[in-house]
């Protein structure tokens, strides 16, 4: 009877071990995932840097005064704070925003845009954001898409 009693628990006792490092291996490689995710993979640049996600966004199609704001996401992959100085839309449909802090090694910030959406037809556009980083003291970005007319979304699709 002992030796039931005792393989019993000796039982239990195991699968709760194993359970426990089965969920603690499981949990290692979503850490590394989300460490991974967070790292800028990037070179690190000797003074301030700035480095974007993606320098172009595109608007695709959208409709007549739809909502324009979007944003460029970049971090600082120097290794001095990045002071952005300037943000310049190439006409005045194109309005930027921008921080107006320092941003620190390794920090993430945007570069907001806004585009008039009341203006219909396709449509490139540039901001250009002046900076301190190093060998690029000024970047250019881009915007792209498309706004239908008022009556391209009432038209009804023949056949």
């Amino acid at each position: 009877m002992k030796k039931i009693v005792l393989l019993a628990v000796l039982t239990v006792f195991g699968v709760t071990t194993s359970n426990a490092q089965a969920k603690k291996t499981a949990a290692k490689p979503v850490a590394k995932k989300e460490v991974a995710a967070t790292k800028a993979d990037a070179p690190k640049v000797d003074g301030a840097g700035m480095l974007f996600e993606s320098e172009t966004i595109d608007y695709g199609t959208l409709p007549h005064n739809a909502d324009g704001k979007r944003e460029f996401v970049f971090v600082n992959n120097g290794t001095k704070p990045l002071i952005i100085t300037n943000a310049t839309g190439s006409c005045g449909c194109t309005v930027p925003s921008f921080p107006k802090e320092p941003i620190a090694p390794g920090a993430r910030a945007v570069i907001g845009v806004k585009y008039a959406t009341d203006r219909v037809g396709a449509f490139t556009k540039t901001v250009t954001v002046t900076s301190n980083a190093e060998g690029a003291a000024s970047k250019v970005l881009t915007i792209k898409g498309t706004i239908l007319g008022d009556d391209a979304s009432k038209e009804t699709p023949k056949g």
